[in-house]
């Protein structure tokens, strides 16, 4: 309990900014509920409960993406999170998230440079010839500003925001408090795994927090896709880059949103509509490691109907296992086999519950709706939100790498079809997907994966022995032990160690008046205001613990 009250009161500040914003916008009862208010109201900090009229008009998910936005850089970053999230948020919560762009009011350059000089190890005249002063772009973890090698080559600095760590952490340790008490207090909270995004959004953040995480990412794509003419990867120049700066070949490109440039310069749009998808594909399938936010901003498009991806703060990984998975999902949806499509979401959903005749019914009936449709007439987009609301209908929940899949197959999408209106994802991975299923059943695929299931039953068979032995001697011992969850358990739990600390510190409160009493008879000894100095200190530290026992005991009670 003492560490809590220290952790609450070393994020004060940031609890009232929290509670504040989430007043202004109408969720002054999710702050009660949180017990935030009392909190803050305890320690002298005045909330205004009122909302603006004005935010009052605005829908749930309007308010919820305002909330993240005027929260700052952490916040921002949970909402680009829970939009990947497309099988636990309706489409219209995905739609105001998807707005959570990555923008921020640049901060001025004098207030990088300290930080900057000290990455680099000396003034930036030693490494530079220029260094434009003006941000070419400002997000919420770092910004980008333009430099010339001594050489003359182009560069980008992007460079992480001082002090930005601090507040990210903080914001972290309340998310996580936030989300326990939300999840003890509701079963309908506790069936979208906060937990479980949070921890994904945790390791994506601070993945994002190490720019050199960035740029090893940029190589690896690099390297899985060296052998296309018609792709281009940023160059890093590692000797410049760290935690919290790096250093990368300048772009020279039309920006992806920026289409009548495109035109104008006589692209063929098909060609790189088909020339990108192919390459994030690739990504995909073959190699299980891709761009996972390919929209129009990380987008350049070359002379020669080429392009260059630029970001990687956000990249996927599949394992081998997974990518056949996904491979078998994309054929059954793809070829009408609405058991195995079922089979797959089974396996990768961790509720027990499900009734597995009716969501086998169910999905029959949904590639059915589809099946009369021909391929090329086959919307990536319709069919994906279709299949989330089945998902979310039977509280389906898929683990986050897919989840970040099926948002980058929509994303892609939608940047096929930015390009060319008659771009169709579906039709554009059919022979990947053929290709992959044949691939599978070769006669050396097989013989692999027989040879893997092999040696895995051998390692259990031969470990058997060893394992029995193992278990025997600890039931001997005394040793086995069986786990029984019993829900919200933790709440009663939490009540007792509550009221064993209060029932301590009353006992604590009673001592310390019972002995200043007897101090206060003994003559002689330092004095206070004329009274004995010790039993003038005790009865002031019954009184603190007294008050503090009735404003524990009053709070338990609202």
């Amino acid at each position: 309990m003492l560490w809590e009250m220290l952790n609450a009161a070393r994020d004060l500040g940031r609890i009232q900014d929290i509670a504040t914003v989430l007043i202004r916008y109408g969720f002054g009862s999710f702050v009660r509920s949180l017990g935030m208010g009392k909190v803050l109201e305890s320690a002298g900090r005045v909330l205004h409960w009122q909302h603006a009229e004005e935010f009052a008009k605005l829908d749930t998910p309007q308010r919820v993406r305002r909330v993240l936005e005027e929260l700052g850089p952490t916040f921002v970053k949970l909402g680009q999170i829970l939009a990947t999230r497309v099988d636990l948020f309706p489409p219209q919560y995905i739609a105001e998230f998807e707005k959570l762009q990555d923008q921020a009011p640049p901060i001025p350059f004098e207030e990088l440079l300290p930080q900057l000089e000290e990455d680099l190890g000396g003034n930036i005249d030693e490494f530079f010839l220029n260094v434009e002063t003006q941000a070419l772009a400002a997000a919420s973890i770092a910004q980008v500003h333009k430099a010339t090698l001594k050489d003359g080559t182009p560069v980008i600095l992007k460079i992480r925001r001082p002090g930005l760590r601090k507040i990210i952490e903080a914001d972290l340790r309340l998310l996580q408090r936030i989300i326990d008490i939300a999840e003890s207090e509701s079963e309908e909270v506790r069936r979208f795994h906060l937990k479980e995004v949070l921890r994904q959004f945790n390791q994506s953040l601070r993945r994002e927090l190490d720019l050199a995480a960035e740029c090893r990412n940029a190589e690896r794509v690099a390297a899985n896709l060296a052998g296309d003419p018609n792709i281009k990867i940023p160059t890093v120049y590692w000797q410049w880059t760290g935690e919290r700066l790096n250093v990368q070949e300048y772009i020279q490109g039309i920006q992806g949103r920026d289409l009548a440039a495109l035109d104008q310069a006589g692209l063929d749009r098909k060609l790189l509509a088909d020339r990108g998808t192919r390459a994030v594909i690739k990504m995909i399938i073959e190699d299980g490691f891709f761009h996972a936010d390919p929209h129009a901003g990380n987008v350049f498009y070359l002379p020669d109907n080429k392009l260059a991806f630029i970001d990687f703060g956000m990249v996927g990984r599949l394992t081998e296992e997974r990518r056949e998975q996904v491979v078998s999902l994309l054929y059954g949806m793809t070829n009408h086999l609405p058991v195995k499509v079922a089979e797959i979401l089974e396996d990768w959903s961790d509720n027990i519950y499900t009734d597995e005749q009716v969501l086998t019914i169910e999905i029959e009936a949904f590639v059915d709706q589809y099946s009369s449709l021909a391929l090329k007439d086959l919307s990536l987009t319709a069919m994906m939100g279709d299949l989330m609301a089945l998902l979310r209908d039977h509280k389906l929940i898929l683990p986050a790498d897919l989840a970040l899949l099926i948002k980058t197959y929509i994303t892609l999408d939608g940047l096929g079809r930015q390009l060319n209106p008659d771009f169709n994802t579906l039709v554009f991975s059919a022979p990947y997907v053929q290709r992959a299923m044949m691939e599978r059943y070769r006669p050396e695929a097989l013989a692999r994966r027989g040879w893997r299931n092999l040696v895995s039953v051998a390692d259990l068979l031969s470990s058997l022995p060893k394992d029995l032995r193992k278990l025997l001697r600890a039931s001997r011992k005394g040793a086995v032990q069986v786990d029984i969850t019993v829900r919200r358990l933790d709440q009663y739990v939490h009540s007792i160690d509550n009221a064993i600390s209060r029932l301590t510190m009353g006992i604590v409160t009673a001592a310390l008046i019972i002995g200043s009493s007897i101090i206060m008879t003994v003559k002689g000894g330092p004095e206070l205001f004329g009274l004995p100095a010790f039993g003038f200190l005790g009865y002031s530290f019954a009184t603190i613990g007294g008050i503090w026992l009735l404003l524990s005991i009053w709070k338990s009670g609202q």
